[in-house]
């Protein structure tokens, strides 16, 4: 606020709505095409199935719904993460969607779009898997049945499975942003802001070499990356 003003705080928002809007509407779509698909082969088999089939055919149409949304979308995901990180070095090179869009494919071409598209991918897929299947464990084995607030705590329990599936998965998270902005040309994805990785394989090695793997994973407990702390110590001294 002090540099850009309010308007700082929304950097990124255009692109963020509509890959909210697309993303949203391409859920939609998909996941209503897969239960659709689902319900003519379950006409045709005429068999009743287990609670655990159940959830893993639920969680495979979530998981097909949510891949073709987060495909689709991440080219605004990337622009998004672009527009944040020029605060860096003062650049203006994203300034509007259509813009970002022509400069991207200019300097990148398609494959510029999908910059950390795996990592992210690999990591939603995880995430929900984790999340559905702890909830399925807990909801069947640990939760007895005929307890007066047992849909309660099954909602309970899927909302704290999903906080521990995003915590395990959240090095996806982190290395899919960071190779989005990877020597993009602008100075928070160059030296000596950040170090340039030749794929994501790459990234994920030297974070995890670090011990930089849950790097800004906390809103407000905050610590200098073990890369860096030396920097910072030389500084402070001198």
């Amino acid at each position: 606020m002090k540099i850009d003003g309010r308007a700082g705080l929304f950097k990124g928002l255009a692109p963020r709505l509509c890959s909210g809007a697309i993303g949203t509407i391409v859920h939609s779509k998909v996941l209503q095409q897969c239960q659709e698909d689902d319900q003519a082969e379950e006409v045709r088999r005429n068999t009743k199935e287990s609670s655990l089939e159940k959830v893993i055919k639920e969680t495979s149409q979530e998981m097909v719904a949510r891949s073709a949304a987060t495909l689709v979308t991440h080219p605004f995901h990337v622009i998004t993460l672009r527009c944040m990180v020029q605060f860096i070095g003062r650049e203006t090179k994203y300034s509007g969607v259509f813009s970002s869009f022509v400069t991207i494919y200019r300097e990148e071409g398609i494959l510029g779009f999908f910059a950390g598209l795996i990592p992210r991918l690999l990591g939603d897929i995880l995430s929900l898997w984790l999340c559905n299947m702890l909830a399925y464990l807990i909801n069947t084995y640990a939760l007895e049945n005929g307890v007066s607030t047992m849909t309660e705590m099954k909602s309970y329990s899927q909302a704290v499975t999903g906080f521990f599936a995003s915590m395990l998965t959240y090095p996806f998270v982190l290395v899919s942003n960071l190779m989005a902005i990877n020597s993009c040309g602008l100075a928070g994805g160059l030296p000596p802001y950040a170090p340039e990785y030749n794929s994501w394989l790459d990234c994920w090695s030297r974070l995890h070499s670090e011990g930089n793997m849950s790097r800004g994973n906390s809103l407000f407990f905050r610590k200098v990356p073990a890369g860096k702390r030396y920097v910072w110590e030389e500084k402070r001294f001198h």
